[in-house]
C-alpha cells in the first residue's frame, strides 16, 4: 500500500509516519534524505539549494522504485504539496492520501520557535493553496482521492 502524507511544514507529517510505519516499510521523506546527504553539523531543516537538488534527485529515484514494490511492503511518502497531476498519479496507484494539519496557529507557533523564515514561507504557501482545495483532514484521518 502507498500512503502519501501531506501537510504544512512543522505539521507533524514525520511524526504521523513514525507512529504508523513498521521497521520494514519504506519511508521517503525529503527532510530525512537531505539530512542523510548533508555534511556534519548541518541544520535539521536544511534548504541549501545545491544539497536540495541532489536530495530531490535521490527522492524521485526512491519514489519510482518504491512504487513498483508497494504490493510487497507499505510505502510512506511525505509530499507536502502534491499537484493535481501527482494526486491523479497517486489515485491511479490506489494510494491513501493522509493530510496532517494541526491548524495554522499551531504550525506557525512551531515555526516561530524554530526561527526559520523559509519554513514560514512554505507554510504560508501551503495554507494559501488550501483555499482552492478540499479542506485538510486533521491528524490521523485519511483522504482517498
Amino acid at each position: 500500500m502507498l500512503y502519501v502524507v501531506t501537510g504544512p511544514p512543522a505539521g507533524g507529517k514525520s511524526s504521523w509516519v513514525e507512529a504508523h510505519a513498521r521497521p520494514t516499510d519504506v519511508v521517503i521523506d525529503l527532510d530525512r534524505i537531505t539530512r542523510a546527504l548533508a555534511g556534519p553539523g548541518a541544520p535539521q531543516w536544511n534548504q541549501d539549494p545545491v544539497l536540495l537538488k541532489v536530495a530531490h534527485k535521490a527522492r524521485y529515484a526512491a519514489m519510482y522504485e518504491a512504487f513498483t514494490l508497494r504490493d510487497q511492503t507499505d510505502v510512506y511518502l511525505i509530499h507536502t504539496m502534491p499537484t493535481a497531476k501527482w494526486l491523479a498519479r497517486y489515485a491511479r496507484m490506489d494510494a491513501k492520501v493522509v493530510a496532517v494539519d494541526p491548524g495554522r496557529d499551531v504550525v506557525m507557533k512551531r515555526i516561530e520557535a524554530m526561527r526559520d523564515p523559509e519554513m514560514r514561507r512554505v507554510a504560508t504557501r501551503w495554507y494559501g493553496s488550501r483555499k482552492a482545495s478540499p479542506p485538510a483532514v486533521r491528524a490521523g484521518q485519511t483522504l482517498s482521492w
